[in-house]
């Protein structure tokens, strides 16, 4: 279960979170993974007192090169650095709203794996493309693009994320069933590309306005190994409700 801030929380915020969250989720150990994706300002303090605890300090987003002249971003090498274990890859509001592109996701993906970083790479589509009957023309080109510059990468070392747009801080939720088609396509997909054990070991998540009402149907379909969470994460106690419904 892996919480998104997104561009939320200051240092102290962040502190009296996890100093919250630490104790609490220690409960789950072993049998849940949990993740934090923190703002860059922060993401030190996390993985800091995230240390030792099992849950995985995590970054939103970094670039392909590990150093030169690019104004305004962070490498991979600056991520372990501090402690950050994982990094969220394209996002649909780094697609959107800062043109990533495909290209630039897999590139992404590929020097996360290399560096070590576990890569959480984000498909979906918008519901302009779903009306049109385009859902798996997007996503599944999407899914190629990392797959296929991933190298000699395990299923292991990748997270992917199915997050439908339209469903992104709208209130609006994919139903079970639906989260359900996408992922299950995703992992056929996955094992046409790079074989049964590839697609079995590959963890995919839905994103989508996930909240404590909802947790529990998507997470009883059989093809949803987890959740990235944005809203719902950004209070302990309601993240603890969708940490225990990822355990049951």
């Amino acid at each position: 279960m892996a919480a998104n801030w997104k561009m939320h929380k200051t240092v102290r915020e962040a502190q009296d979170y996890m100093a919250a969250l630490l104790p609490r989720v220690a409960d789950f150990a072993g049998e849940v993974d949990v993740a934090v994706f923190a703002p860059f300002t922060c993401l030190s303090e996390v993985a800091r007192m995230a240390e030792g605890s099992g849950v995985i300090a995590g970054a939103q987003n970094f670039f392909y090169e590990d150093s030169g002249a690019f104004t305004g971003e962070v490498s991979a090498p600056m991520l372990l650095d501090v402690g950050a274990r994982a990094s969220i890859i394209g996002h649909s509001e780094r697609r959107e709203l800062f043109c990533e592109t495909d290209e630039a996701v897999a590139r992404k993906a590929r020097r996360a794996v290399e560096a070590g970083l576990l890569p959480v790479v984000c498909v979906g589509e918008t519901k302009e493309e779903r009306d049109a009957g385009r859902m798996w023309e997007k996503v599944s080109g999407q899914v190629r693009a990392v797959v296929e510059g991933l190298g000699e990468a395990s299923g292991g070392q990748v997270v992917l994320a199915y997050e439908p747009i339209w469903a992104i801080g709208t209130g609006e939720t994919a139903s079970p069933e639906d989260a359900q088609d996408a992922i299950g396509r995703i992992r056929e997909l996955l094992g046409e590309l790079r074989g049964g054990e590839f697609a079995s070991e590959a963890r995919i998540l839905y994103g989508g306005s996930i909240k404590p009402g909802n947790i529990s149907e998507i997470m009883a379909q059989k093809d949803v190994d987890g959740g990235l969470v944005g809203g719902a994460s950004l209070e302990v106690g309601s993240f603890l409700e969708l940490v225990g419904a990822a355990r049951d």
